[in-house]
């Protein structure tokens, strides 16, 4: 294991092949929160309780704030110069490709090539169609707010006495009344919205829990003592397919229990059992120790490649496959490592 610089140079300039490895570190630089681990909290809701199906299921509403919340984050945020290093190497070098565990587009905006950027876990600004039999997909909506209900800089609405749907496919209709506000009852009936063949639930918790009124939590994972309070709202103020017009929208996330896209994943197979095999792997802030991360590592590793890791944590090592460990933070020390090949960066304006 080593951090010579002078060494990682020689073999990125004999490398033929190179595979990046990207997770939360290296956003974490452009001033946007990891959620990482069960302390990660959004409000006083732990993060990874709202990234679920069933979370979904059971109150859109509120997932859908949190994601409105995530969006607004991403496009305040900027691609820094780790992302810039990483397109200019994809545009320099035929044969590299980029896995990245984010979901907040920065690699994108930076202007990393689309045909050397796999998003492994989806993206923030993918939007896909809840109804069974309804297979819209959006990609690159940038919209924010997506509804007026979720601009997360304004104020929360009055709260709404009661909302109608009608809707359904395959000669399925019905209209679904849900209350919210002050005279709201405890359990809202169930919605003509369909989630993967099963129907969302709004259910309405005691006026005085924390559930959607939560504006005074503090956290460093994303939670401003600014931040207005939570909104009550109805399924017709959140994203509606614009092709079936039944089917709610969501984002299109991996979210836990769900499997990994499969074209994504036999794209990036693909790349790591070809022929050369991969010279030189980057793992930018992750500790490439979870799978399938950690699968990608090792596969490099037993094929003969290098692995070089670049984190601001030297202690978040990569299954002890490491030949080279750069400790700091990898939007300042990768394009630095990188320059033999994309030279020197001058500040982009293009996001």
């Amino acid at each position: 294991m080593s951090s010579d610089l002078a060494s990682f140079q020689t073999h990125l300039l004999k490398s033929k092949r190179i595979l990046a490895l990207v997770g939360a570190g290296l956003s974490a630089s452009s001033g946007l929160p990891t959620f990482r681990g069960s302390g990660g909290l959004w409000r006083t809701y732990a993060a990874v309780d709202l990234a679920t199906p069933d979370a979904f299921l059971n109150d859109p509403a509120l997932v859908w704030q949190f994601y409105a919340y995530r969006r607004h984050a991403a496009l305040k945020a900027k691609p820094n110069r780790g992302h810039l290093a990483l397109a200019m190497l994809a545009r320099r070098h035929p044969e590299f490709l980029t896995l990245t565990q984010n979901v907040d587009g920065l690699s994108t905006r930076a202007g990393h090539a689309e045909d050397k950027l796999l998003c492994l876990h989806g993206d923030l600004f993918t939007l896909k169609c809840t109804s069974f039999s309804c297979s819209y997909i959006q990609t690159n909506n940038y919209d924010d707010p997506l509804t007026p209900a979720l601009d997360c800089e304004a104020p929360p609405p009055p709260p709404q006495r009661e909302a109608r749907f009608t809707g359904g496919t395959d000669g399925y209709s019905s209209s679904h009344t849900v209350f919210s506000g002050d005279e709201s009852s405890t359990t809202a009936p169930e919605s003509a919205f369909f989630f993967g063949g099963q129907v969302p639930r709004t259910k309405r918790k005691p006026h005085n829990s924390n559930h959607h009124s939560n504006s005074h939590s503090s956290s460093s994972n994303g939670t401003n003592t600014n931040e207005p309070p939570l909104k009550s709202l109805s399924l017709d103020q959140l994203p509606l397919c614009p092709a079936c017009r039944v089917g709610l929208l969501r984002p299109g996330v991996v979210w836990f229990g769900e499997s990994l896209p499969f074209s994504v994943v036999k794209k990036a197979d693909d790349f790591i059992s070809s022929e050369p095999p991969v010279d030189l792997i980057l793992v930018i802030g992750t500790s490439g120790s979870v799978w399938p991360a950690a699968g990608y590592v090792e596969q490099v590793k037993m094929r003969g490649g290098k692995v070089a890791v670049f984190n601001i944590d030297r202690d978040s090592q990569s299954g002890g496959f490491e030949d080279w460990i750069f400790e700091g933070d990898a939007a300042e020390t990768l394009p630095v490592a990188l320059e033999p090949i994309i030279g020197q960066l001058r500040p982009s304006r293009r996001y």
